[in-house]
């Protein structure tokens, strides 16, 4: 018997207009549109500091859009990131926990007005604390390179990763949000931790992907994913952080391989040059094309759909709208 903090995203999925969750879409892209700097090694979590209203601001753009799952400001927030800043240790957990504060009043303002409406078509958002890859802090693609070097072991990723969990968790989120996950050693890491920490709620983690076939490191997603399916504290798995036409295989190839939800939140189809730090143009996908495919994602077995780099909230407009309508 689940705990009702274990049930809420199973709650949630079951219950979605459309018959799937809706997540949110990139939101360092929406900070830059409100004119964000987020030229930073700490990228998007710069806002934290220097810009929180856009914080507010873009999360209720994604809950006005549809969205009924908030992924926070967190994704590149870490502490050895904001001590590089010449943040105290103090100061730094304490943005971690305004990560989650942000998100959840947001929500709360949000609903509060929308339930007064009769004809409300929202559900109730849940929280996602997002946690990116020890990549992501990095800050050199190597989320998309999928290998760290021979010194970085299982032991020193959960030691990366169990500070900003653990105030993560205590500051009150709904779900975790594992994200860009690039190979089977870190998701590993991710789930040791939640087990050690016994962490109580739900969890996501989301691989990405260079070639639509396997992880970054070169690793099958089968053996990336048989961890993963042995514990008990990871609910839902998937892609995000990738191009979206690869989005239908690895739906099909991902329910072969579990049977814990499947979630999908792809980049708008422009492809990220970590290397280059630099946007390259979508040849094949646009943002108008997301309500088919999101569709047809649904219907292959994706329980939640959402959008990272690139997308905004016009295209989780879009989404939502087309899954309730072709539901």
């Amino acid at each position: 018997m689940k705990s009702q903090k274990r049930q809420l995203l199973h709650d949630l999925i079951d219950n979605a207009r459309g018959g799937c969750a809706v997540t949110d879409g990139g939101f360092a892209t929406q900070l830059e549109t409100h004119g964000a700097s987020i030229n930073d090694p700490i990228w998007s979590a710069i806002c934290l500091i220097k810009h929180p209203h856009l914080i507010n601001k873009v999360h209720l753009e994604y809950l006005e859009a549809g969205a009924n799952i908030l992924v926070t400001s967190s994704y590149q927030a870490t502490i050895p990131g904001f001590l590089s800043k010449g943040l105290s240790n103090e100061e730094a957990e304490s943005l971690l926990e305004r990560s989650v504060k942000f998100a959840v009043e947001a929500r709360d303002s949000f609903w509060n007005l929308a339930k007064k409406n009769p004809g409300n078509k929202y559900r109730r958002a849940l929280v996602a604390a997002s946690i990116g890859s020890y990549g992501a802090y990095l800050a050199d693609g190597s989320e998309y390179r999928g290998c760290y070097g021979p010194d970085v072991n299982l032991e020193k990723l959960k030691g990366f990763h169990r500070r900003r969990l653990q105030v993560l968790v205590q500051a009150g989120p709904d779900l975790l949000a594992f994200e860009t996950i690039p190979n089977k050693l870190e998701a590993q890491a991710c789930v040791e931790l939640l087990e050690e920490e016994n962490v109580e709620i739900p969890s996501w983690i989301c691989f990405t992907t260079v070639d639509g076939e396997n992880a970054p490191s070169g690793e099958s997603f089968k053996d990336c994913l048989e961890v993963i399916n042995k514990s008990s504290k990871v609910d839902a798995v998937g892609i995000n952080c990738a191009p979206p036409h690869f989005m239908e295989s690895l739906i099909c190839k991902f329910k072969q391989l579990t049977k814990k939800a499947i979630i999908v939140y792809p980049s708008s189809g422009k492809v990220w040059d970590g290397k280059a730090k630099k946007w390259l143009p979508s040849k094949c996908f646009h943002d108008d094309d997301f309500g088919f495919h999101a569709t047809r994602w649904r219907n292959l077995g994706a329980k939640i759909i959402g959008g990272c780099c690139r997308t905004t909230p016009s295209t989780i407009q879009i989404i939502s709208n087309a899954l309730i309508e072709k539901s």
